[in-house]
């Protein structure tokens, strides 16, 4: 079993927060686990990508190379198409809809979608929504995880797990809002894919 995910966004929508639940996921199951990041601006709007490899069995490389991403999760839906390149036959792009538009010539919205939708296997969500229903629009990056989850070789209960582990000192209440976003984000997934 290996799961090669891409991670891809802007500074500020919690692409680190996903990688270290999926790392604490991975941990928990006795897995391997490599990761390799790039970081854009420091500040805010940024492009921020991580390579995340995870299998039962020793890795050798971090990167992850064209043509074998199993999924791109991404935060934004331009960034998911910066990434296609990667992306394996049968892999999933799992995208929010909202675009975080931080160049002047951003495309239109309608277009990025469709170019996202040609791909056999995908997700498109609007993630913001979900977070902003359940009271926590912070927590949209952990809806996008939700929604990637189906598609990974890590037990759900152990991305639960790693919810727990890096939101834990936040308090009870912040573990539970992100529980609830992965939950939903999980429940459109499997009920749209």
């Amino acid at each position: 079993m290996t799961n090669n995910i891409i991670l891809a966004g802007v500074g500020g929508q919690g692409i680190l927060s996903i990688a270290a639940a999926i790392g604490m996921a991975a941990l928990q199951g006795n897995l391997h686990i490599k990761q390799s990041e790039v970081h854009g601006m420091s500040q805010r709007g940024g492009a921020v990508q991580s390579h995340l490899r995870v299998s039962d069995k020793p890795i050798a490389s971090d990167l992850i190379p064209q043509g074998k991403a199993d999924i791109i999760l991404s935060v934004e839906p331009m960034e998911s198409l910066r990434y296609v390149p990667y992306l394996s036959e049968n892999g999933w792009i799992v995208t929010n809809t909202n675009p975080f538009v931080n160049i002047e010539n951003y495309p239109e919205l309608e277009t990025v979608l469709a170019q996202i939708k040609t791909r056999k296997n995908h997700i498109a969500i609007d993630a913001d929504r979900i977070a902003k229903e359940i009271k926590s629009a912070r927590s949209s990056n952990i809806v996008m995880l939700g929604a990637a989850s189906p598609f990974m070789d890590i037990p759900f209960e152990h991305l639960e797990n790693g919810i727990r582990e890096i939101f834990g000192r936040k308090g009870e209440e912040v573990v539970n809002v992100n529980l609830e976003a992965l939950r939903l984000g999980r429940k459109f997934a499997l009920e749209n894919k």
